[in-house]
C-alpha cells in the first residue's frame, strides 16, 4: 500500500472517531469545538488524499466527484458556525450540514466494506451499502434536530441576547 493510500485511512479513521464523539456528545462546549476541528481537519485531509487514488478508474471518477460534494457539505457546515450567519438558521445549517457530512463519511466507508466482502459485485454492493446508511442518516438526522440544537434556538430568542 502507497503512503497516499495509509494517509487516506488514518484521516479517514480519525473523521469516523472524531465526528462521532462530536454528533454524541454535548454540543457547543470546548470539546465540542475542538472535536469539531478535529473532524474537520480530517475530512480535509482525507478528502485530499482521495484526489491523489486513481487505481480505479485511472482518471477522475464518480468517487472523486463525491469528494467534490463532501467538500461541498464541509464547508457549508463550517461556515455557519464560523461566521454565526444567518443569524436565525446559522444553528440548524450547521448541525444539518455537518450531520449530513458524516453520514456521507459513514456511508463510504459501509460501502468500501461492502466491496470487500466475499462474492461482493462493485457496483450493486457499493450502491445499496450507502443508500442503506444514508435512509438510517437521515432518519437519525431528523428525529435529532429538534432536540439537539432546540437549546441553542432558544438562547437565541432571549433578549438579554
Amino acid at each position: 500500500m502507497s503512503i497516499i493510500g495509509v494517509a487516506h485511512i488514518v484521516f479517514g479513521l480519525l473523521a469516523l472517531s472524531a465526528g462521532g464523539a462530536v454528533l454524541f456528545r454535548r454540543k457547543g462546549t470546548p470539546s465540542h469545538r475542538r472535536l469539531g476541528w478535529v473532524y474537520v481537519l480530517s475530512m480535509v485531509g482525507l478528502l485530499s488524499s482521495s484526489f491523489l487514488i486513481y487505481r480505479l478508474f485511472g482518471r477522475f471518477g464518480p468517487f472523486h466527484i463525491l469528494s467534490v460534494i463532501a467538500f461541498i457539505s464541509l464547508a457549508a457546515g463550517l461556515l455557519p458556525a464560523w461566521t454565526r450567519r444567518p443569524q436565525r438558521t446559522w444553528v440548524q445549517r450547521h448541525y444539518r450540514s455537518m450531520s449530513y457530512s458524516y453520514a456521507g463519511l459513514v456511508a463510504a466507508t459501509a460501502a468500501e466494506v461492502a466491496v470487500r466482502l466475499p462474492g461482493a459485485r462493485f457496483a450493486l454492493s457499493t450502491f445499496l451499502a450507502s443508500v442503506v446508511v444514508i435512509i438510517i442518516a437521515t432518519v437519525i438526522i431528523q428525529v435529532r434536530q429538534r432536540r439537539t440544537i432546540s437549546p441553542f434556538i432558544d438562547a437565541n430568542r432571549r433578549p438579554d441576547n
